[in-house]
């Protein structure tokens, strides 16, 4: 009601109440969400419901690879030929370590913890594991495994990143798929890697995005 949370007006926010109903990591991602250093947030209860979706979508997103990639050896980065959309996603990727990173260092943790929410959201989830599927259901093995490492790679490098916000439920994810007795709270913090800077794909890839786009809105109308 736009006031602080006080004990004597009785207007406080039980936070076990909230954990209960949404989970301890949507709250934690609400609240490191639309902040400042250093200012007040408001406390919206919907925002908490926002976090828990997206949390969903990357529990979704996840189960999705762990299921294609069940019984399988993933590639390393090195032994794949990279696709148009492959380049595309570890710019993007690169782009979102070093800004979350820089972020990070500063205490900006609304603007890190937005930038990992719009790229894992929009990049990788409604696009590059959509794009992944035509080479994910081939009947070429390579295909299929190629589309597998590289879906398993990124989605490591975005637990990694988004650890510190939301622990419990990318702790989980990550132990079921990684050697056993690996804790991913100790795994190396992703840094930037100039060598997976691909300026020319990204920007062709991102021309091919306004194209799709454009004809879904236009099926849409």
């Amino acid at each position: 009601q736009g006031r602080k949370m006080s004990k004597s007006l009785g207007n406080g926010v039980d936070p076990l109440e909230i954990i209960d109903k949404y989970g301890a990591d949507a709250l934690r991602f609400s609240l490191a969400t639309g902040v400042a250093p250093g200012g007040d947030t408001r406390f919206i209860e919907e925002k908490v419901e926002s976090a828990r979706n997206f949390i969903n979508k990357i529990w979704n997103a996840s189960r999705f690879v762990l299921m294609n990639s069940e019984g399988k050896d993933f590639k390393k980065l090195e032994d794949i030929r990279l696709t148009y959309a492959d380049k595309w996603i570890l710019s993007r990727l690169n782009n979102v370590v070093k800004e979350v990173t820089i972020n990070l260092n500063k205490y900006e943790i609304g603007l890190a913890a937005a930038r990992l929410y719009d790229f894992v959201w929009s990049e990788f989830c409604d696009w590059y594991i959509e794009m992944s599927k035509t080479m994910l259901y081939s009947e070429d093995k390579k295909q299929h495994n190629h589309a597998i490492a590289m879906l398993a790679y990124v989605l490591t490098q975005i637990l990694k990143l988004l650890h510190p916000f939301i622990p419990f439920v990318t702790e989980e994810i990550y132990s079921k798929f990684a050697p056993k007795g690996s804790v991913l709270m100790v795994q190396e913090w992703p840094s930037y890697n100039k060598h997976r800077v691909f300026r020319k794909e990204e920007a062709q890839f991102e021309g091919l995005r306004e194209i799709i786009s454009s004809i879904r809105n236009l099926r849409n109308e």
